[in-house]
């Protein structure tokens, strides 16, 4: 439980920090939200991550803590940029790996999935490598032109807007694969 508390808290909080920095004028608010973010961190490192993730907790726990001990703000903007990196390494390394992220979540559902839906939530997987590396170059597209206003709005509202597009899509397009492929058995 304390897991699922801890994810709802760093996802609502990385959804908040670029919408607070565009809608709020008050910057001691804006300085409290680093010591939060990391100290949410810290707690996923020590209570659930391993590996890479495990590192990579920490790290971020390490850097948000020093962004506020600095009351460097501007440095913020690249956490996006950093979960982003996260999450490709995430979906890119298991692409070199005997399943795929996809696939391992598929297996969750369907343990034994037929060759096509393995060479499906390949596909899927590289799809997000490539969404995950397009919102970095926008988000730093954004931070290089100092706009603030499209930096929040972007990386606030934009980006999750189109990963559930790429969500409900890849639905979508699931049902119909799944269904030609019933067709033909």
């Amino acid at each position: 439980m304390l897991k699922l508390i801890i994810n709802i808290l760093l996802t609502l909080t990385s959804i908040a920090y670029p919408i607070l920095w565009l809608v709020n004028d008050n910057t001691r608010l804006l300085f409290i939200i680093p010591y939060v973010m990391g100290i949410l961190w810290l707690f996923k490192g020590v209570t659930q991550a391993v590996g890479f993730q495990g590192f990579f907790a920490f790290f971020m726990a390490i850097l948000l803590i020093i962004v506020g001990l600095t009351r460097s703000i501007e440095t913020m903007y690249f956490y996006p940029i950093l979960i982003s990196g996260l999450m490709l390494a995430i979906f890119g390394g298991s692409l070199f790996s005997k399943q795929s992220i996809i696939e391992r979540f598929a297996r969750l559902k369907t343990p034994e999935l037929p060759d096509i839906a393995i060479s499906y939530t390949r596909k899927v997987t590289q799809v997000w490598c490539i969404f995950f590396v397009i919102n970095i170059f926008i988000t730093l597209f954004f931070i290089w032109q100092k706009n603030e206003e499209y930096w929040a709005i972007y990386t606030g509202i934009i980006s999750y807007i189109l990963m559930g597009i790429l969500m409900i899509g890849e639905w979508l397009v699931r049902q119909k694969v799944m269904r030609k492929n019933n067709d033909n058995h």
